[in-house]
């Protein structure tokens, strides 16, 4: 008995016998009934047909999804070198475009030129051109001022704006006013430390006597140790606060005295005046201003400011413009020193704050009330004055 031949069909055939059932409605029988094949068999072809379709659809939309990811990856990092390069440069936008050229010079190591370009409204073909020509004086000036700028801005760890920038450039012998000094921080891609809000840490809810407003807001005096101003505020350690309590100098708006503790007692406030009085050695009659906190109007405090002849003054009740120049020098040290670091521990907040008041803040630090001096160098300034 001779075996039957297992028939082979093409592709092609069962493409289209399929079809027959999918497009044009025949049902698996029928169809199988005309084309002369197993309808079971037909039925798999169908399903094998479906599969592959499945599959493929499914591949292919995988590939299409990654494509979109890809597309979706490169636009996001556009849009995030074009906001990082507006964000650089807005500033320049108003400017002229030799100005937005030497932007794009400066900063073509770090972003693509044609972005660059793009972001700051000029020409590729420009930008080339320009940086063909010889340059002006002006940009040659630039140039040699701006890595000057950038060490200002360094050395003073971002305290300084435009007017304090255009000053130190002043005082090293250079040509440069409060505008040009802005658009050298804005090429240098530099720029002053921004304020933040502040909490009161004055504790005036108690029944201990207070002082009259003697000050009354005359913060200008003409001679040394004639007034002082002081204020407690607090500076946060993994360890826990840091309270930091000083005396300024009105004349000079010098810290004369300062003091650091783990708790805000009496004793911060003591140690302050304890230390301003050590330092200075005023004259009797000066008048010493503070808020209205408990340390102050304690009886030991009061005390000390009878034994060395100082006149108690305090702010009135939620005033703090009363003592604003205390609450000025506050802004300063958070701004630019406190709101930057994260402190560890006491200790080394303790050693941060105290490089700030004695390295930068008396003797390096410009101060505009003083003609954008700093305290020392105004109170040598005086003093050689009067002895001329």
């Amino acid at each position: 008995m001779t075996k039957r031949k297992r028939r082979n069909y093409t592709n092609e055939f069962k493409e289209e016998a399929v079809k027959l059932v999918t497009d044009q409605g025949y049902s698996v029988a029928e169809a199988a009934r005309n084309l002369g094949v197993n309808a079971n068999l037909l039925g798999r072809w169908k399903k094998e047909s479906e599969q592959s379709e499945n599959d493929s659809t499914s591949a292919g939309s995988l590939v299409s999804m990654q494509a979109e990811l890809k597309r979706l990856k490169r636009e996001n990092k556009q849009l995030k070198m074009e906001r990082e390069i507006f964000k650089k440069g807005s500033g320049l936008l108003r400017k002229g475009t030799r100005v937005r050229y030497q932007f794009i010079d400066t900063e073509k190591k770090v972003f693509p030129i044609s972005l660059l370009c793009k972001v700051m409204n000029v020409s590729r073909s420009g930008f080339y051109s320009w940086s063909c020509r010889d340059k002006s004086d002006r940009e040659k000036e630039r140039e040699r001022l701006i890595p000057k700028v950038k060490k200002i801005h360094k050395e003073v760890r971002g305290a300084y704006g435009a007017r304090r920038i255009s000053e130190e450039l002043i005082a090293k012998g250079e040509n440069c006013g409060r505008t040009k000094a802005a658009t050298l921080m804005q090429l240098a891609n530099v720029a002053a430390k921004q304020k933040k809000k502040f909490k009161a840490t004055t504790d005036s809810k108690h029944k201990l006597p207070v002082a009259p407003n003697v000050l009354n807001r005359n913060f200008v005096v003409s001679q040394p140790d004639v007034a002082y101003c002081s204020d407690i505020t607090y500076i946060w350690t993994t360890e826990g606060w840091l309270y930091l309590a000083v005396v300024i100098d009105l004349y000079s708006r010098k810290v004369v005295g300062w003091s650091l503790k783990s708790r805000m007692t009496k004793d911060l406030v003591v140690n302050a005046l304890q230390m301003a009085i050590w330092r200075r050695r005023p004259l009797p009659c000066l008048i010493f201003h503070s808020d209205r906190g408990s340390q102050y109007c304690s009886h030991v405090f009061q005390k000390i400011l009878k034994r060395n002849r100082m006149t108690s003054s305090m702010s009135r009740k939620g005033n703090c413009w009363d003592n604003s120049v205390a609450e000025s020098f506050f802004g300063s040290l958070k701004i630019e020193r406190v709101f930057d670091s994260l402190y560890p521990t006491r200790e080394a907040a303790r050693r941060d704050v105290v490089d700030y008041i004695e390295m930068f803040y008396n003797s390096r630090r410009r101060h505009s009330y003083l003609g954008y001096r700093s305290p020392n160098d105004f109170e040598k300034m005086m003093k050689l004055k009067k002895a001329a």
